[in-house]
């Protein structure tokens, strides 16, 4: 009789080397071969602890789960669904690393703090970094949020309440409150020997050391790597960089991560409304803002407000719903021009098949140009400087495309119905609708810009509307003129 070996011993192999489990020296290898460590696919991980749950095998499931970085693990609690996820908090709570918060979705984030315990979350929030603490408590309601600063020890509730202060998005909530600032007399030896006597009191990461006058206002700023390479005698006020780029704490995270892009920071000093200096931020936290500035630029212009894999059914259904009945309007707005040449369809029957192409065309068009604007002005590669150069360039751009897919739709449209007027008519409505495209897609975005409104927000339902109306007014139009 043949099969598998017994299970104690299956499980046994499972925990000596269970699939997706980063590889290093434990697995037989040496520090420089697992300076790059292997991963297996996180639908491997996924399914793997899956069946460990199914099997009560928490046991297995601690051994694994303790060799993923805090982001691996974020994801494999992002993709499980919510009652394993629940099963899964438990296994890891008595080792929770505090920087998982940091890298889960704020749905999946808010879904987990309502199971744990205030002190629990309390303990989490004293040992993250100053900015991502702030981020994970200003998502609480007033009374979750109460009870967890009560269980914060004195200094840490401090740092979070002042940061919760400052506005919603600003350099003030991005900042870290643990940096290193010396005064304007010391000397590299000086400030050596205090980095060694600090230790752990020291920011786990840092890159600059901020010089700073008697009222704590900064006057320079020394990158790390200069002050090694300096010697002892020298005083740290010669050998600092005086044109630093100080951001007050009330600057919005965009501006902040233009500053950083444009200038290419590593870190940045933050300063309150007296020039004093209370923070840093640092160039890994305006990565996610660059990234989140980007993803919400492009969910914008999809016409939804957040993204939403990991919400309710109900809420992702009323989240969408406005925009789809705007785009219900404006449907109606472009059915209503083709009810004017209602009379004109039903003689050419023709022209109701071909008008999806029309619209079509002109819409994806328009929509190039808009994407690309809505980036530009968001990165500041567009503005009132070089507007009216990119307006005539994707005018034209669109005026070159319509006249090539005017021959080409207006060949295939006369050769299809026999008749070469009609292929005229729908070549001359391509390239009006395509020109008229380019126009409305930098427009649009440039018109709502000065208006102070979001164009990632509103420019694509303007631009739908734009294109669809002038597509099927120039194309049934001209058929009325020529044809009829």
């Amino acid at each position: 009789m043949t099969g598998g070996p017994p299970e104690d011993v299956r499980d046994q192999d499972a925990l000596r080397d269970p699939p997706a489990r980063p590889l290093g020296p434990a697995d037989g290898r040496s520090e420089d071969e697992a300076g790059e460590r292997d991963y297996a696919p996180l639908p491997d991980l996924v399914q793997q602890v899956r069946e460990w749950l199914d099997q009560n095998r928490l046991d297995l499931i601690e051994t694994l789960t303790s060799d993923l970085h805090s982001a691996d693990l974020a994801d494999l609690l992002e993709q499980v669904g919510a009652e394993e996820r629940r099963l899964l908090l438990q296994v890891l709570r008595p080792n929770l690393d505090p920087e998982l918060f940091a890298h889960l979705d704020s749905s999946i984030r808010e879904e987990l703090v309502e199971i744990m315990e205030p002190r629990e979350i309390a303990a989490a929030v004293a040992e993250m970094e100053s900015d991502d603490a702030i981020d994970l408590i200003e998502d609480l309601d007033e009374e979750r949020r109460a009870e967890i600063l009560a269980a914060l020890p004195a200094e840490a509730r401090a740092q979070v309440e002042e940061g919760l202060t400052y506005p919603e998005y600003s350099a003030g909530r991005l900042m870290q409150r643990d940096l290193v600032a010396v005064p304007q007399f010391w000397t590299v030896g000086k400030v050596l020997d205090f980095l060694r006597a600090s230790g752990d009191d020291l920011p786990e990461e840092f890159y600059d050391i901020f010089i700073v006058d008697p009222m704590h206002r900064i006057v320079g700023s020394v990158p790390i790597s200069r002050v090694m390479r300096s010697k002892r005698a020298v005083k740290v006020q010669d050998i600092a960089i005086e044109d630093i780029h100080k951001i007050p704490a009330t600057m919005d995270q965009e501006e902040v991560a233009f500053l950083f892009r444009q200038y290419g920071l590593v870190s940045a000093p933050v300063v309150d409304a007296a020039g004093r200096l209370i923070g840093v931020v640092m160039v890994d936290d305006v990565v996610d803002v660059i990234d989140e500035e980007a993803e919400d630029d492009l969910l914008k212009l999809g016409g939804v407000a957040d993204t939403d894999i990991y919400r309710a059914v109900l809420d992702t259904t009323k989240a969408r719903f406005s925009w789809l009945a705007i785009n219900m309007v404006t449907a109606f707005l472009a059915a209503s021009v083709i009810g004017l040449f209602e009379a004109t369809i039903e003689r050419i029957v023709a022209l109701a098949v071909l008008l999806p192409v029309v619209a079509g065309m002109g819409g994806n068009a328009g929509t190039q140009t808009l994407t690309v604007a809505v980036r530009a002005i968001a990165t500041r590669e567009l503005s009132d400087a070089n507007a009216l150069r990119f307006v005539g360039k994707e005018a034209l751009v669109g005026a070159i495309n319509g006249s090539t897919f005017a021959l080409l739709v207006g060949a295939a449209a006369g050769l299809w119905f026999r008749d070469p007027m009609i292929g005229v008519v729908i070549g001359c409505a391509m390239v009006v609708n395509l020109f008229v495209a380019g126009l409305a897609g930098t427009l649009i975005p440039l018109g709502l810009t000065k208006l102070r409104i979001d164009p990632a927000v509103a420019s694509s339902v303007f631009l739908t509307t734009v294109t669809d109306v002038v597509g099927f007014f120039a194309f049934l139009g001209l058929a009325a003129l020529i044809l009829l």
